[in-house]
């Protein structure tokens, strides 16, 4: 069931946005950041402008599918090697380049987004509205925040983490964190999250952060950090909750018909119809029932391999609700089917977190033995395949990812999970990559002697952008 949490004070946002007055952004939006955050309507405005923030191209609008589920073995650039497409060839091959524009857009996106939890959460303790509402909005700021310096971190390894605004240069943190302190300080922002976030909303409400979202989120980022006791704990808190259930019909879960669902935990909302805030993935995933009619029209289509064909059993149900293929010249993604009225315009929303990779996520935290095989199998059964035990060939782990492998295809779920279960190399040397380092994260986007100079003036930029919550940028 569609659910649409920040259309409608959007479209203001994005209205004053496209005035005249906010293109010149200094001293105008300095002023304007002065007389903002001052009442709950303010700061409803911003924490929309937030979830905004996931939807931009640098983020999950496009590039986290293009630097994370295009490189791994699901996936291939299927837009050419020539021209503009040269660049996303090079990243599908793990050559790119610093300065790849790709790289560029996703790092100032997603530290545009950054930068609107930061006025948030910087800002809220002196406004005078209900303490409980004031709660939520810091909540649903942390899990955003947390969220996108969990996809930075997965895409470039090492990163700045900025956790408030900044008015001067003195106050940007260009010291870059490795991993290890990154998910540290996104372990005690979604533990904080969870004690803000309520368990469920209704109405235009429904799709925000809940708490358990913060949860899921939360024991993922606990795995990426090696910490399974902690993951297995805030994981059976979600199950034992009782709020989640696997939907009947693996086919369900797709489709603007069917989000927000009871399988679902946290989704990127979008709504097409030529208001800006549709979705590309039809274009990305399923190219030929496009408006955009394929390579043309500055699509960036996926290509499916025949790597993930592959990996599905005889008889798994999940296939053919995955993809279609003639078993010759045309293959593509069905779970993001939908109908668009115009190009780049699509209902879909991207699926960030469900219950299966809860249930999954479980058994990985605990181990092998029983009570891990049998959420496998319920998650199998699903997909009417028999149960797997100790005796099935293989190592746990081999059959645990295998089992993520084909459950969340092209859900940008691959690439971090082979990254986590370390056999990142290993698999893509299977598919025959020309791997010319053993790094896998991408390059930072800018040269070292220039990241100061360059990222002070775009961060002031972004933060000034924030301020005056321009969501259309």
């Amino acid at each position: 069931m569609k659910r649409n949490i920040i259309f409608p004070l959007l479209c203001s946002v994005v209205l004053l946005s496209c005035s005249k007055d906010f293109t010149n952004l200094a001293p105008i939006s300095q002023r304007n950041a002065q007389n903002f955050y001052k009442n709950q309507t303010d700061f409803q405005i911003a924490i929309n402008g937030a979830y905004d923030g996931l939807q931009l191209q640098g983020t999950y609008g496009r590039s986290y599918l293009l630097l994370s589920e295009m490189r791994s073995d699901n996936t291939n650039n299927g837009g050419g090697a020539s021209g503009l497409a040269a660049v996303l060839q090079d990243i599908d091959d793990f050559k790119e380049i610093a300065t790849a524009a790709e790289l560029q857009l996703c790092w100032a996106d997603s530290y545009n987004a950054i930068a609107r939890c930061n006025a948030i959460l910087d800002r809220i303790d002196g406004a005078d509205f209900s303490s409980t509402l004031k709660d939520q909005f810091k909540g649903e700021a942390l899990f955003i925040r947390s969220l996108v310096y969990y996809n930075l971190a997965t895409i470039f390894g090492n990163i700045p983490l900025q956790l408030s605004s900044a008015t001067s240069t003195a106050q940007i943190n260009l010291q870059q964190s490795p991993p290890a302190e990154v998910y540290a300080q996104l372990i005690t922002d979604l533990n904080t999250a969870a004690g803000l976030l309520p368990p469920s909303y209704t109405g235009a409400n429904i799709g925000r952060a809940t708490k358990n979202a913060a949860k899921a989120l939360l024991g993922k980022i606990y795995l990426t950090a090696g910490d399974k006791n902690s993951a297995r704990t805030v994981l059976q808190q979600i199950v034992v909750d009782n709020q989640y259930r696997l939907v009947d019909d693996y086919s369900k879960l797709w489709g603007p018909a069917n989000e927000n669902g009871p399988e679902s935990i946290f989704e990127v909302q979008y709504k097409g119809g030529g208001q800006r805030e549709g979705s590309n993935y039809v274009e990305f995933f399923a190219s030929p029932l496009s408006k955009s009619g394929g390579v043309g029209g500055g699509n960036t289509p996926l290509s499916v391999t025949s790597d993930v064909i592959a990996a599905f059993e005889p008889g798994d149900d999940r296939f053919r609700k995955s993809i279609y293929t003639n078993g010759n010249d045309t293959t593509y993604v069905v779970k993001y089917i939908s109908d668009q009225i115009s190009a780049f315009d699509a209902e879909n929303n991207w699926v960030v977190l469900r219950y299966a990779d809860v249930l999954l996520m479980l058994a990985e935290a605990l181990g092998e033995g029983t009570e891990a095989y049998n959420l496998i199998n319920e998650v199998r059964d699903r997909a009417n395949l028999g149960p797997i035990d100790a005796s099935t060939p293989g190592t746990f782990e081999e059959k645990l990812l295998h089992e993520r492998h084909v459950e969340f295809a092209f859900e940008n779920q691959r690439w971090p999970d082979l990254l986590r279960f370390g056999v990142a190399k290993q698999v893509m040397s299977v598919h025959k990559r020309e791997l010319r380092r053993h790094r896998f994260t991408c390059s930072l986007p800018y040269h070292k002697e220039k990241l100061t100079c360059q990222w002070v003036d775009w961060y002031r930029t972004l933060v000034n952008r924030s301020q005056t919550n321009e969501t259309s940028i």
